[in-house]
């Protein structure tokens, strides 16, 4: 790895809190770059390219049949990149800095409905024992939180605080939101935490969420979990937790619930950080989520 980019994914996991996974991508888009650069342009160096050729990669993309979405994700990395070689003095213009986005088609979609929830809560069969209550409870928590799979895999027991029914999460770069849990999933917390000691091994025992052998849950085990489940009752072609997710938002706001307590939930606000909540506040968006969520309407 050159060194400018070396410095610029340590900057990225230090400094940005940026997870591994994220600074790897980042890379991937540098080197598919420098590719593009030593095949057209003799291999000139990235901290001396122009506007005008990074133009030229956009279209050869483009031309190679790469979507709007795909060319500017790239862009947003080189962006990232030109934008700390200029903090740290490596350059003195942005080449990026006119650059206007691709236009992108707006993919719909379409959450879960209603009926589709209730009918995978209520009338499909779980396994008996550890497995389904665990099952079940990982479809209720993405429902009625919103939070994203990568922050139910890393939910610990310490974080769930069921005497005040609150859990922390921790969300994307580090940061701690508060979000209220409905009196129904408390109380299969409870059941499930019963059913969980009886688990023989337990390796990763911080972790709420386990597999049978008592290892914390990957983002393949979940992700199969929400599609396997979700397709006996849905014909719907996209069934992932991130649609899960979408469905909290959607069927918050359909049933009167305002967009700044539905962005605070998701994490998407400055308000999301556990230092600016009081009490009152927090109480305020229980009462909120507590008369907006159809789980509390039954």
């Amino acid at each position: 790895m050159h060194d400018n980019q070396q410095k610029f994914r340590d900057y990225l996991l230090k400094e940005k809190n940026y997870s591994w996974h994220t600074a790897l991508a980042y890379g991937k888009d540098l080197d598919f770059f420098r590719q593009f650069l030593e095949q057209d342009f003799d291999g000139i160096p990235l901290e001396e390219v122009s506007y005008t050729l990074i133009r030229s990669w956009i279209v050869a993309m483009v031309d190679d049949g790469l979507s709007a979405t795909s060319v500017n994700r790239k862009m947003s990395s080189l962006k990232a990149f030109y934008k700390f070689l200029l903090k740290t003095k490596q350059i003195e213009v942005n080449p990026l800095a006119k650059h206007k986005a691709l236009k992108a088609p707006k993919k719909i979609q379409i959450p879960f409905s209603e009926e589709e929830l209730n009918n995978v809560l209520h009338h499909i069969e779980y396994k008996d024992g550890f497995e389904g209550l665990r099952d079940k409870l990982i479809i209720d928590l993405f429902y009625t939180t919103g939070i994203r799979r990568s922050e139910l895999i890393g939910l610990q027991i310490s974080n769930v605080d069921l005497s005040s029914a609150v859990i922390k999460v921790i969300g994307k770069r580090n940061k701690e939101r508060i979000i209220p849990l409905l009196p129904v999933i408390a109380e299969q917390i409870k059941t499930y935490l019963l059913q969980r000691e009886e688990l023989e091994k337990i390796t990763d025992a911080g972790f709420l969420f386990l597999v049978s052998n008592g290892n914390k849950l990957s983002e393949t085990f979940v992700y199969r979990l929400i599609n396997d489940y979700f397709s006996n009752v849905s014909e719907k072609v996209k069934k992932s937790p991130h649609m899960l997710r979408h469905t909290f938002a959607t069927h918050m706001l359909n049933h009167g619930a305002d967009l700044n307590s539905i962005k605070e939930l998701l994490g998407h606000s400055s308000l999301a950080s556990t230092q600016v909540y009081t009490h009152s506040s927090l109480a305020e968006l229980q009462n909120v989520y507590r008369n907006a969520h159809p789980r509390n309407q039954k």
